[in-house]
């Protein structure tokens, strides 16, 4: 771990700047939203937007990075992101900000791709594990820095816009300043839905459930807390709640995952994400709950996405992982529009309460459609199954594929070690 941190720290801290701006701007946003009066169905589509722009990213960087290269695709994406970070305080319309998502989203997709491209070829196949694992914690670190951000300005000024900002210019630094030369970079054409959805129907499923999941958790987060009357300062501290909940369930909800039945642990603790959702639903009045169920929530989600691409992966051929990745990726993105205008709507009918019965309804679903497929097919042997790899919801086609090759490679050397004993 050290090894890899001091040969790639440059692009960590570079990843890590780049998260605060992110995950500052979409609780601020929330905030700010209020603050201006916007409906709570505006804010939803504001913050779809994000996502939907996201999903165009992820589909056209690619080849944005094929003609130009991955520095000028850098540069010049991380400068919009620098300019829309600002461009908010200065249209406070819901359309604006709409727009402004869209470009927001897909400028950070394809800086997403171009950095984790470097980072994935400073990576040797023998520490490929532990600079994904450090991957996650810096994405984790940085979102959860950016919540503490938010006692250093008022969210209805123009300061806490320029952090931001300021952050993501600086993070282009560390990254341009020391990278390696610059990596080969070729896509595999996804797999069709069709194909994806015969080989994993559960992946399929729950994948786009989660999509919905983590987009409320990262996009109507702070609007709830403003529906609900929560201070700035509370607001911060129940975001950052998801996601330190995230960080510290990761390792051993992996653990489990390498030594039981994947489907069983994926509708347990869908089934605990259900059930801290529900309780979020009746007792949102009591703050010290909420931050337990928040952190219960986050802790489930995130790495269920981790554990759900580990079950698909049992199930693929080596050579069909890169395709499918993009698939996966694809199917996350819908779920991910999808959630923050349909939590919103709900939220627009009962209240902030709208909020928890989102999540727990899809986290339910998807733990009742869990236990479904297991009595329709045979749980892997575990010699077959290959390993747990943490990855972040918002990870790019470039991580998910590094992180499908890596798993493969160590499943193969733990088969041929059990055969050679």
């Amino acid at each position: 771990m050290i090894a890899v941190l001091r040969s790639s720290w440059s692009l960590l801290l570079g990843i890590m700047l780049l998260m605060v701006g992110n995950g500052l701007q979409g609780t601020l946003l929330g905030i700010r939203g209020g603050i201006e009066g916007f409906s709570t169905f505006s804010m939803s589509i504001v913050m779809a937007a994000y996502f939907l722009g996201f999903l165009g990213g992820s589909r056209m960087a690619p080849e944005l990075i094929r003609r130009v290269g991955h520095i000028r695709v850098f540069a010049a994406l991380g400068s919009f992101i620098s300019a829309i970070l600002i461009l908010y305080p200065v249209f406070t319309d819901p359309i604006a900000w709409s727009i402004l998502r869209v470009g927001i989203g897909f400028c950070f997709s394809a800086v997403y791709v171009t950095a984790e491209s470097w980072l994935n070829n400073a990576a040797t196949n023998e520490n490929r594990g532990k600079a994904l694992s450090l991957y996650l914690m810096v994405q984790m670190v940085g979102i959860i820095s950016a919540q503490a951000l938010l006692a250093f300005g008022d969210p209805s000024g123009f300061v806490l816009f320029v952090i931001p900002s300021v952050l993501v210019s600086i993070s282009f630094a560390p990254i341009l300043l020391s990278v390696n030369p610059t990596p080969a970079f070729e896509t595999t054409k996804p797999m069709t839905l069709r194909q994806l959805y015969r080989i994993s129907p559960l992946g399929c499923v729950g994948i786009f459930l989660l999509g919905g999941v983590f987009a409320a958790q990262f996009g109507m987060s702070a609007v709830y807390g403003t529906e609900a009357g929560l201070t700035v300062k509370q607001i911060s501290i129940f975001v950052s709640s998801v996601y330190v909940g995230a960080l510290i369930m990761q390792y051993p909800i992996g653990w489990l995952s390498d030594r039981m039945d994947r489907r069983l642990l994926i509708c347990a603790i869908a089934l605990l994400g259900g059930v801290a959702g529900i309780i979020g639903l009746f007792f949102d009045a009591n703050f010290k709950v909420l931050l337990v169920v928040a952190f219960l929530v986050g802790g489930v989600s995130n790495p269920l996405y981790s554990l759900l691409l580990a079950y698909t992966n049992d199930f693929l051929q080596r050579e069909d992982m890169a395709a499918a990745s993009g698939g996966l990726l694809f199917i996350n993105g819908i779920g991910a529009v999808t959630g923050p205008i349909t939590v919103g709507w709900i939220m627009s009918k009962m209240g902030p309460e709208g909020f928890w019965l989102f999540i727990a309804g899809l986290m339910l679903a998807l733990s009742g459609y869990a236990a479904y497929r297991m009595t329709r097919r045979k749980t892997r042997p575990g010699q077959d199954r290959g390993v747990y790899v943490g990855v972040s919801p918002s990870a790019s086609a470039v991580t998910l594929e590094a992180a499908q090759e890596w798993a493969s490679e160590v499943a193969d050397e733990e088969q041929s070690a059990g055969h050679s004993s």
